[in-house]
């Protein structure tokens, strides 16, 4: 993902008051603000710390689970009170993990009834791993995973050892969550349409960001500079959609969207909306979430960046979307 986003040209005009009217970012504060902000500088090293919790868990995921393609295995997934790892398959059980940022503890589940629970607090990565493997083994789930971090080039410190990282804001991380839920749903109302092959909406917690991915159903050219993790997520072409605190180039949260191999004139494409732009440093369309929330409506802004760049992948790709769309269905209710 990014490292510093190109200046952004607001095309926006600062509108002129009106008596006993409010705007649509001051009235949504007002009602608690379903949009929050949260600037990735005032939560930084806790989301730095929550980032390795979640590979943390994720490993042991990783670890256990059967191979999915495309590493579909791995992922989290967004929950109604935090991200978990689902149910994972052990000897004759199951297992599941879940980051609660409601209460603000790490729950542990099985199948046969048992029940354990990390509180999160500030605390070291090392001590978050000692105290979960400690609790794995008290409940009989022994597992081994490769200690050091992964898409963190900045970061070679092993999670075992790592007394660096120990930052945990509560309330930002009960924010974030806010804001994937939200993406969360707009990308899953994004998926419905499409009949071809799609994957799950799910967090990666090697990328930290919220993904889904179409596929057009044709192989794409092998990439030799692709290490074997990455020939195999990009085996097939593809127009992949997702949400992401920021990072490096790109400052905040932001939507992004790319195509895979990218087709000729998609970095010019006309998408919607005007603030939406390219990035030539990471070759994809973003819209920053601070921009999406400023929106009337936030939700149309993000679904006009979700489509608008899909369609121009897939259009310039020359994708059968004739076989791969269907319209929107108007949902039938149970009476």
């Amino acid at each position: 993902m990014p490292s510093s986003p190109p200046p952004l040209k607001s095309t926006a005009s600062p509108a002129p008051a009106r008596p006993r009217r409010s705007s649509p970012e001051s009235r949504r504060a007002k009602a608690g603000d379903p949009w929050p902000a949260l600037p990735l500088a005032s939560w930084k090293d806790t989301c730095d710390t929550l980032h390795l919790w979640t590979q943390i868990v994720g490993k042991v995921k990783l670890a256990l689970s059967p191979f999915v393609n495309h590493w579909w295995h791995v992922a989290l997934y967004v929950s109604p009170r935090g991200l978990t790892t689902g149910h994972v398959p052990w000897r004759a059980g199951h297992f599941a993990m879940t980051f609660d940022f409601v209460a603000h503890e790490l729950r542990i589940e099985t199948s046969d009834g048992a029940e354990s629970r990390l509180h999160l607090r500030p605390r070291s990565v090392a001590d978050f791993y000692r105290e979960l493997f400690d609790t794995l083994g008290r409940m009989n789930i022994n597992v081994a995973i490769w200690p050091m971090p992964v898409e963190m080039p900045d970061n070679h410190i092993p999670l075992d050892r790592d007394q660096t990282h120990a930052a945990y804001d509560a309330e930002a991380a009960h924010t974030f969550w806010r804001m994937l839920l939200l993406a969360d749903r707009a990308l899953k109302e994004f998926r419905s349409p499409f009949i071809g092959k799609c994957s799950p909406v799910h967090f990666f917690w090697g990328s930290f960001d919220l993904a889904v991915t179409r596929f057009s159903g044709r192989r794409a050219p092998v990439r030799p500079e692709f290490d074997g993790i990455m020939r195999e997520a990009y085996s097939h072409e593809v127009s992949s959609a997702g949400f992401w605190p920021g990072g490096g180039a790109v400052a905040d949260a932001a939507f992004y969207s790319y195509t895979v191999p990218e087709p000729p004139g998609f970095r010019t494409a006309a998408v919607r909306p005007a603030q939406a732009f390219y990035s030539f440093q990471l070759s994809e369309f973003i819209l920053m979430y601070d921009d999406a929330r400023a929106a009337a409506s936030p939700e149309r802004a993000v679904r006009e960046f979700l489509e608008s760049t899909y369609e121009a992948g897939a259009t310039l790709g020359n994708w059968d979307r004739a076989a791969l769309e269907q319209a929107p269905e108007v949902p039938v209710r149970a009476k």
